[in-house]
């Protein structure tokens, strides 16, 4: 078994639900190298998440960021950790619901999803940045 650890950077995005399976891979060169093995990726913020979902249709997406921002609601009246926007406390209680990592099956060198299944970036701030991403591999050759 080999253990594998890249840290990564995704384009600053706008909020919303965006997948990034591609870009991610695309950073991971050594990922090519596993025959099998198993994906650890994780997000070092509080304000976006990650979560794996429906990569085809267009529709999901917008879905996502209306049933969030109705249950979480921009009103800084509700919450006091609004120094850095309305978008402040509203982007770390949907990150913590989200989560901010997720487990992935890695086969011959890609992340082996279903034939329907992305990564998603959630973000959660109206203007994000870029977000780092710590991937650790644990696999064989």
């Amino acid at each position: 078994m080999e253990v594998y650890q890249q840290e990564i950077t995704l384009k600053a995005r706008n909020r919303g639900y965006h997948i990034v399976t591609e870009e991610i891979e695309s950073q991971l060169t050594s990922l090519r190298k596993f025959s099998s093995g198993i994906a650890h990726v994780h997000i070092l913020h509080t304000s976006a998440g990650l979560a794996l979902n429906e990569n085809a249709d267009p529709d999901v997406r917008h879905d996502f960021r209306t049933f969030f921002d109705r249950l979480v609601p921009e009103d800084t009246s509700l919450y006091r950790h609004t120094l850095e926007g309305p978008d402040d406390m509203t982007s770390h209680i949907k990150s913590s619901i989200l989560g901010s990592s997720l487990t992935v099956p890695v086969s011959n060198g890609r992340f082996r999803l279903g034939t329907w299944q992305g990564i998603y970036l959630c973000e959660h701030r109206n203007h994000g940045g870029p977000r780092r991403l710590v991937v650790t591999v644990l696999g064989s050759s």
